[in-house]
């Protein structure tokens, strides 16, 4: 299921042992090399030690009711795992953050982006155009796959001119067997046996 980055903040965490609420997820660990949620900052009266992380991979179920983890042992501190504390410390974050294309245009700022609940992936970002270029789009959707590179300071997507490039002669494309370049008149025959 895809669901906003948004919506995750604030959402409960369960003891699929004692059914109880351990904690609530508050900022999200973005690991800004794949575009992947690695972790949850969570907070909440049971928890001893403050900043508490809950790891993506330790999630058990995504549900209706929230996030669901066997126990409370799943929590975490930063430097209980090197590569953990290493995205941790640079302080990544999507919200914010200057979209460019290929040509160094400035396309916009994130607003918001996309999860798959899942595998914890971010799928999509949602980007609030600048003034003069919103009266067009006042917002963009950008796919994972038009990322070329992210740095602290913006993003960097394909251009419009590249992203609609054929497809290379070795790549495997299939054809619509359904939607043809002209459309077909059916053909109707009213003849009948008797």
């Amino acid at each position: 299921m895809i669901i906003s980055g948004f919506d995750m903040i604030g959402t409960p965490v369960l003891s699929l042992q004692t059914g109880m609420e351990l904690a609530r997820t508050e900022t999200p660990i973005i690991n800004p090399h794949n575009l992947a949620v690695i972790a949850y900052e969570v907070a909440g009266p049971t928890l001893d030690v403050q900043p508490s992380l809950l790891r993506a991979e330790d999630v058990r179920e995504f549900s209706s009711i929230g996030l669901i983890v066997d126990s409370s042992d799943e929590f975490v501190q930063p430097e209980d795992i090197i590569k953990l504390n290493d995205i941790y410390m640079m302080h990544f974050t999507l919200t914010n953050k200057q979209v460019l294309d290929e040509k160094r245009n400035k396309l916009g700022k994130v607003t918001d982006y996309n999860i798959d609940s899942s595998s914890f992936m971010i799928q999509q970002l949602t980007v609030k155009r600048p003034l003069l270029k919103s009266f067009n789009d006042s917002e963009l959707i950008i796919h994972r796959s038009q990322v070329i590179e992210i740095t602290d300071q913006a993003i960097v997507i394909k251009s419009k001119a590249n992203a609609n490039k054929p497809l290379p002669k070795d790549s495997r494309s299939y054809a619509n067997p359904f939607r043809q370049g002209t459309p077909q008149t059916e053909s109707f025959n009213s003849s009948r046996k008797s």
